[in-house]
């Protein structure tokens, strides 16, 4: 059964960076697109970017785009999410999740796997 386990969460201060990334511990990722997704305390899940499994194909979330970047290993072993400029209302506990697709595109539901999330919080 394939797990998805997500890293590189922390705290950092606003304009700051991280990078998350998603791995699947002894399996490839190569024919699975992924999404991220992040949930704030009392909030609602986000959905804010996704990669198809070529590579091809992104999506963000508009608040998001132009800061974030999802991106793919040669190895097809992880996929990050490069976050810049961060702000306050970046925070959250953020989630990756896969879908086997050979798919030309990535897509928010229908997701087969989820990991537990990573932590990310951005002071005020």
């Amino acid at each position: 059964q394939l797990q998805l386990v997500e890293s590189g969460g922390g705290l950092v201060h606003p304009g700051g960076s991280l990078r998350l990334a998603c791995a699947a511990p002894g399996f490839t990722l190569k024919y699975h697109a992924i999404s991220w997704f992040r949930q704030a305390p009392g909030k609602e899940r986000e959905s804010i970017s996704c990669i198809s499994s070529s590579g091809a194909y992104t999506n963000y979330l508009a608040s998001v785009k132009g800061r974030f970047i999802i991106s793919r290993d040669n190895a097809e072993t992880t996929v990050y999410l490069q976050m810049n400029s961060l702000k306050p209302d970046d925070s959250a506990v953020y989630y990756c999740a896969a879908e086997y697709s050979l798919e030309r595109q990535c897509k928010y539901y229908g997701m087969q796997y989820w990991g537990k999330g990573t932590l990310v919080t951005v002071p005020s």
